[in-house]
Order: structure tokens, then C-alpha cells, then sequence
């Protein structure tokens, strides 16, 4: 009877051992300038992570998480299984950045993703605009048609 007992506490105890050694993707997004210095008076906060299994079947191929107010991102639970992931953070004004990631049954995965801002150019007026909805030729309407030979 106490065999018993303590078999099953074994067991009980291993599981909960495995489901806290889950796969699991995280970390920390930085971003940075062209010298890859720190840009002062923005936060990654808001920052898109997506997190693609290659070898999955499509289904279970990909789940996004949202970086938080302090950089950080975290899989979410039983969302990532065994594989080959391209871990790819974006935002708007930002380059993004893909990463490979090799995940085993339990394996946990700390990424360090520094984004770097993308210079903006020099505005240049169209020749004869005067707004910018002089600039817009056909607005709300793409005209895509095949090559002429």
C-alpha cells in the first residue's frame, strides 16, 4: 500500500516536473539606432512577435504574442511544440528581425532581439503638386495589367 502511494506521488510529482519544463519561447526586445546605441523616448512596448514552426503541420504553424511596457515577451502556454521556429519581432519605423530557434519537448529559449530604426528619407514634392492629393493618381483603385510584347 505505501508503494503504492508513493508511486503515484512519484508520478504526480514527474508531471507536474514536465508541464513546468513546457516548450517555451521568450525574451527581450531592444530597440536600437543605425549605431546600434539605445533610442531614447521609445519603447518596444506594442512590439509583434511571431513565432512560426517550420516543421509543424499548418494548424499548430504559428502563434503571435505582443511585447510588454518592459520588453519582454513569453510563448504562450502549450502554444509552442517541437521544432524549427523563425521568431520574427516587428514594428512600424523599425527593421525587422528573424531569428531561428531549434525547440525540443522541453525546451525554453531566451532570445535577444535588438531592432534598429529605419532613417527616414527626405521628403521630395511631385513636380506641379500642390497637396498631397495632387500626388495620388488613382485613388482607391490599383490597375494591374500583364506586360504587352
Amino acid at each position: 500500500m505505501i508503494k503504492q502511494v508513493l508511486r503515484v506521488i512519484l508520478m504526480a510529482g514527474a508531471g507536474m516536473v514536465l508541464m513546468a519544463c513546457s516548450p517555451k519561447i521568450y525574451g527581450r526586445v531592444q530597440l536600437v539606432d543605425q549605431a546600434m546605441k539605445p533610442v531614447v523616448g521609445d519603447s518596444a512596448d506594442g512590439t509583434v512577435i511571431n513565432m512560426i514552426n517550420t516543421t509543424s503541420a499548418l494548424e499548430n504553424a504559428s502563434h503571435a504574442v505582443i511585447v510588454n511596457a518592459q520588453g519582454e515577451f513569453e510563448s504562450e502556454k502549450s502554444k509552442v511544440s517541437p521544432g524549427l521556429y523563425k521568431v520574427e519581432a516587428s514594428r512600424i519605423g523599425y527593421q525587422t528581425e528573424t531569428q531561428s530557434v531549434k525547440i525540443g519537448r522541453f525546451s525554453r529559449r531566451e532570445l535577444e532581439i535588438k531592432l534598429k530604426k529605419v532613417l527616414e528619407g527626405k521628403r521630395r514634392s511631385i513636380e506641379g503638386a500642390h497637396s498631397d492629393a495632387d500626388k495620388i493618381v488613382n485613388p482607391g483603385e490599383v490597375n494591374i495589367q500583364p506586360p504587352t510584347m
